[in-house]
């Protein structure tokens, strides 16, 4: 299948992969930074931002997003590329990492090493901004004030009131609308990310110390079980950095 995506600069290959609900275009604060050095290869998984949704009867697993991503590379011409993945993207990217697909991989607070209790709250957080998406009864207006970005955005960003107003709009309705939350969610949630011992690329592990959707100390499991892997905290900045502070990544 064909994934919405956006390609532009040159260098070596960079495959960039949101999290759960977003889009590519959460990417756009960090694209004048990455094309003067990167060919950027950033796409929409399979049911969401304008990507369709995988076929009927094949499971939205981190697994089956990233054969998706894949082809998506190899449309491309990418045998291996460096590759940046947030939270479900995180997850997806690892999992590239681990079928020989990547050069490095950067993975923002990376999902899939939840305990029980974080697992239910990161559940709980999701839903909430999914039905806030879907029941906001003008979000226009709202998207227009800082105060309106803190309360649609502050759950997974630490400065949202530093997002374009046109950008949040569009993510909403995008997050809003998107066809593979649910399932995806759902998959995400009943599973571990596996395979990290036989990661053998330089990982870089980044995490927000503001990050209230993925607690910090998740990052530890991740620095512990993937060979050369590098872990650091971003001070002050929350579950999604790329707009948080995208000078500091």
């Amino acid at each position: 299948m064909a994934l919405d995506h956006h390609r532009g600069g040159s260098g070596e290959p960079l495959v960039l992969i949101h999290g759960i609900g977003h889009t590519w275009r959460g990417r756009k604060p960090m694209l004048p930074l990455l094309e003067p050095r990167f060919d950027v290869l950033a796409v929409d998984l399979p049911g969401f931002g304008h990507s369709p949704p995988l076929p009927p009867g094949t499971d939205s697993t981190p697994e089956t997003l990233a054969d998706a991503v894949e082809a998506a590379m190899d449309d491309a011409g990418f045998g291996r590329a460096n590759i940046a993945g947030n939270s479900l993207g995180g997850w997806i990217a690892l999992e590239l990492a681990r079928r020989g697909r990547a050069t490095t991989v950067v993975a923002l607070s990376p999902a899939g090493l939840w305990h029980p209790r974080e697992n239910t709250w990161a559940r709980g957080v999701l839903r909430t901004m999914r039905w806030m998406a879907r029941h906001l009864p003008a979000p226009e207006p709202v998207v227009r004030s800082p105060l309106g970005k803190v309360l649609i955005a502050g759950p997974v960003m630490a400065r949202p009131w530093r997002i374009d107003s046109d950008d949040v709009s569009e993510v909403l309705r995008l997050f809003a609308n998107a066809p593979g939350f649910d399932a995806t969610l759902e998959h995400m949630l009943a599973r571990q990310v596996r395979g990290l011992d036989r990661i053998d690329c330089p990982v870089l592990v980044l995490w927000g110390s503001r990050d209230t959707l993925l607690i910090p100390r998740q990052g530890r499991r991740f620095e512990r079980l993937i060979p050369n892997c590098e872990l650091r905290f971003l001070k002050g900045l929350g579950h999604s950095p790329m707009s948080d502070g995208p000078e500091l990544l």
